[in-house]
């Protein structure tokens, strides 16, 4: 039962990792009047850093939790997205919401609708051409003509990323404490960020999050442990990650080879995705 838990809880925050790669589509549930974007509900990182970037962060007055850049925003945190209520909502007097198509749930979505509040949904992909296409929807959704440079930006950087002689091999360990410990497999933004910055993903054999076994680690044993820096700290640092069970035994819990990033920088792909996928690269040096 707690395995299934666990299970459950990263799958919420993780919600759309069993997607198909596919050209990100956007469902419009507005009114029939042009949509007004002065009073703007963000319920996602990635879509908060976009409106952010395209000089609209003056707009937002309410956000979801993983909205977390830029740092310095001041909108109202509404939660995490899968527990906001239409009420909460709908009491910053929105002109219009964003949202990913995973993450907003029918409900909230009807109950938007008949506040005559638009929303739009868009169904992320963790890619490269996913991430362009957010910005581009959103940008054009906002009558804003400034996104190619955020565009370019992405390529230019990736574009700057030199393949390793031997790929090395990681493996992304999800934690919030000893006792809720995933590993990313395929169908996961991280395991699409891994690919990017150059490696291999360790769990490639697997499908989405699933538990973390002592089996699992012999069976990956990867040349490094990427996490997100709260999912360390909630292990007490790289001592305490070295006292899981089968993490010594690995290559990576030999040399103490562990690297940690932002949450939302790593897996958020957003804007920042140029910059992301190189800060990983250099890290794994």
């Amino acid at each position: 039962m707690k395995k299934l838990f666990s299970v459950l809880a990263i799958a919420a925050i993780f919600a759309s990792c069993n997607k198909k790669a596919e050209e990100t589509v956007v469902e419009k549930e507005t009114t029939t009047t042009e949509v007004k974007t002065d009073r703007i509900v963000s319920l996602n990182g990635a879509i908060t850093e976009t409106l952010a970037s395209l000089d609209a962060a003056g707009t937002i007055v309410g956000k979801d939790v993983t909205s977390t850049f830029p740092t310095d925003l001041k909108a109202t945190d509404l939660g995490h997205v899968r527990s906001i209520t239409a009420e909460s909502i709908l009491a910053l007097k929105p002109t219009v919401v964003f949202g990913t198509s995973k993450d907003v749930n029918p409900t909230l979505n009807e109950q938007l609708k008949k506040a005559n509040v638009s929303l739009i949904l868009i169904d992320q992909q963790y890619s490269v051409d996913g991430t362009k296409n957010l910005i581009t929807e959103i940008a054009k959704t906002l009558k804003k003509e400034n996104y190619q440079p955020l565009l370019d930006n992405i390529s230019s950087k990736i574009a700057t990323v030199k393949p390793f002689d031997k790929k090395p091999k990681v493996l992304f360990i999800y934690a919030r404490g000893a006792g809720n410990l995933m590993v990313a497999g395929k169908e996961t933004p991280l395991h699409s960020m891994i690919e990017l910055a150059g490696a291999e993903n360790a769990a490639a054999a697997l499908t989405d999050f699933k538990p973390l076994t002592p089996e699992a680690l012999l069976t990956t044993n990867p040349d490094v442990i990427l996490m997100f820096d709260s999912g360390l700290q909630s292990l007490g640092g790289v001592d305490g990650l070295l006292k899981v069970e089968g993490i010594a035994a690995t290559n990576a819990g030999k040399n103490k080879k562990v690297v940690t990033m932002d949450g939302q920088l790593l897996s958020g792909f957003g804007p920042r995705l140029g910059e992301a996928v190189i800060e990983l690269h250099n890290k794994l040096q």
